[in-house]
Formats: structure tokens, C-alpha cells, sequence
């Protein structure tokens, strides 16, 4: 018999999955009249591979979400906390500060 995973438990699952540093991921779940968000807080270091090329790792997981949540009835949002401190500044950048 598949094993019954709530939203919450399914997300932290596959993150945890995907990233470097699992002990550092923390998904917090709200319920409002909007239906469930889940916010998502990783290492700074491994924001690259939950946002993905282009964002389409994100799309993916808000998908397989927007699914879980139609099959137990209610809409669910996904929120990517952005790290303290803002963006990392892009490695184009930095080469080009090299460059003589």
C-alpha cells in the first residue's frame, strides 16, 4: 500500500532530495481562505538547483504541487525564501571585473 504523504511532506521530500545540504531545508505550511501555502527555506548555496535553468525547476515542483493539492481539494502555492543578504552577484560579473 503507496504511503499517504501530505503536501508539506511531499515537498520537503523531494527537495531534500535534489539539494546538498538537506538538514538546512525547513518548509513551513499556512492555510488561508487563498487555500495552503508552503514556503520553502534553503541553503543560500543550493538556490540554483530548486530555481533551475530558466526557473524551470521551480515551475516544476509548483505543478506537481498544483496536482497533490487537486487531489486532496485545495489550491496550493509554493514560496521560495530568498536568502538573507539578497542575490549572489552573477559569475559573468565577476569575470568581467577580471578582465584587464
Amino acid at each position: 500500500m503507496a504511503e499517504k504523504f501530505t503536501d508539506q511532506e511531499f515537498l520537503e521530500y523531494v527537495i531534500k532530495s535534489l539539494v546538498d545540504n538537506p538538514k538546512a531545508v525547513e518548509v513551513g505550511r499556512k492555510v488561508d481562505e487563498m487555500g495552503v501555502l508552503l514556503t520553502l527555506k534553503i541553503d543560500p548555496t543550493d538556490m540554483g538547483k530548486i530555481i533551475g535553468r530558466g526557473g524551470n525547476t521551480a515551475k516544476a515542483l509548483r505543478t506537481l504541487l498544483r496536482v497533490v493539492g487537486l487531489k486532496n481539494r485545495s489550491r496550493v502555492n509554493l514560496k521560495i525564501e530568498e536568502p538573507e543578504g539578497g542575490r549572489a552577484p552573477r559569475a559573468s560579473n565577476v569575470m568581467e571585473d577580471l578582465k584587464l
